[in-house]
């Protein structure tokens, strides 16, 4: 599923939209939350000069408004004539929402108000031994969340889940997340949704990474903007002039999943009959396990006899390790072979690159641009994630937050 669209509320005078009185009022009430919502507070006065509504008109609708629960005074201004003036702003309480970010490695999920606040959030490790055991960890730390944050489950208005993997429909399940076993099985998510008891939309990690980059971090002002989400896993979200592009059945951006031939050079061809090697993936190539895998044939190894991570890789890097420090070059010309792609294909004004990898950019950025030379003729900028690991989940929340206005205000205006 792609993450849910805002819906559009009907405006008097559309054609096929019989027109009257309510819907008229209804519209005027959503153009002033709107406003308030995205010019912060304002007075009656400031609102009908902004929309061009009558004065009495905007103080009956912030009159509806504010029974409804959807605005409130949010203080008082004494102008150098005239009387004071109440300004409103909207009331953030009205509703909440979950953003979850399901990972080979954690389980992050965030509550937030309507204004997009956090107020209660938990990151734990993913234990999970089984599908069904990592569904229920998720609507486990969703509660405990909820509880938190001093809400019921009844006080969440949409959820929205970032998984790796591109979501199918008709099968009720994701395709292609290859980094979590048995996470392709339908019904997983129908699971959650029935433990969270809400509406829950799902969508593509990297996506919602893509999105949360574009409204709070490093691509906000792109005209076309891609996120590189380096991990336990390999995908690309791409938002263009803010809109994110998702392709025709929703797996644009998957290049972790393009093969890797492991062609023989060209002083051995093929013999009549011969099959042609397997092929590996980027994302094979390219991801976290990748990164450990030429570590250890560099000469790294783990301290104290613990596994070796990828984490671990970039420490010692950091530390000036010659074996760890190969294992990053190495890497880095890996990504450029998928940046290169991304740039003949996408043409991008800005390559983003987050993830668990991508957010040791101090490290891989520089070998990246160089090997990128070698690669493409024309590149993109290159710059690190501003928002890290939060980046999922806070396109995650923005993501809810869209589906969760309008059928807030919806439900709160029902009776009025």
């Amino acid at each position: 599923m792609s993450p849910h669209q805002p819906t559009r509320r009907p405006v008097a005078g559309v054609p096929g939209v019989p027109w009257n009185r309510q819907r008229l009022r209804s519209n005027n009430e959503w153009l002033l939350l709107e406003l308030l919502r995205t010019g912060g507070g304002s007075s009656r006065a400031q609102l009908a000069r902004d929309t061009g509504l009558s004065k009495p008109t905007v103080s009956a609708a912030l009159a509806e408004l504010e029974q409804a629960g959807l605005v409130r005074e949010a203080g008082r201004v004494a102008p150098e004539r005239g009387r004071t003036a109440v300004l409103y702003e909207v009331d953030p309480r009205a509703g909440h929402v979950l953003g979850v970010d399901i990972g080979r490695a954690r389980l992050r999920v965030a509550v937030a108000d309507l204004a997009g606040t956090v107020v209660a959030r938990r990151d734990v490790a993913n234990r999970g031994r089984t599908a069904e055991a990592v569904a229920d960890a998720v609507v486990a730390a969703a509660h405990e969340a909820i509880a938190e944050a001093g809400l019921a489950s009844a006080d969440i208005v949409h959820a929205v889940i970032g998984t790796p993997g591109v979501w199918d429909e008709e099968r009720r399940g994701v395709r292609y997340a290859t980094s979590l076993p048995d996470w392709g099985r339908p019904g997983l998510f129908d699971r959650i949704a029935e433990g969270l008891g809400t509406a829950v939309t799902v969508a593509n990690d990297a996506n919602l990474a893509a999105l949360g980059e574009y409204t709070l971090g490093a691509g906000r002002g792109s005209r076309m903007f891609a996120y590189l989400l380096v991990g336990t896993g390999l995908g690309v979200g791409v938002v263009k002039d803010g809109e994110l592009l998702l392709g025709a059945h929703g797996a644009l951006g998957e290049i972790g999943l393009v093969p890797l031939p492991a062609v023989p050079p060209a002083a051995e061809p093929l013999a009549a009959g011969q099959d042609v090697p397997d092929a590996t993936t980027l994302e094979q190539e390219a991801a976290a396990d990748a990164v450990v895998r030429a570590a250890r044939d560099f000469g790294l190894t783990g301290t104290g006899g613990r596994r070796l991570t990828a984490k671990q890789v970039f420490a010692r890097a950091r530390a000036g390790d010659e074996a760890a420090l190969r294992a990053v070059r190495w890497e880095a010309d890996r990504l450029a072979y998928a940046v290169a792609v991304l740039s003949a294909v996408l043409d991008p004004d800005l390559l983003v690159l987050g993830g668990g990898i991508g957010n040791s950019a101090d490290l891989l950025l520089e070998p990246l641009e160089q090997a990128l030379r070698r690669f493409a003729p024309r590149c993109p900028t290159l710059a690190p994630s501003l928002l890290g690991e939060e980046a999922v989940l806070l396109g995650a929340v923005s993501t809810a937050l869209e589906a969760a206005r309008p059928a807030v205000f919806e439900r709160r205006t029902a009776g009025l």
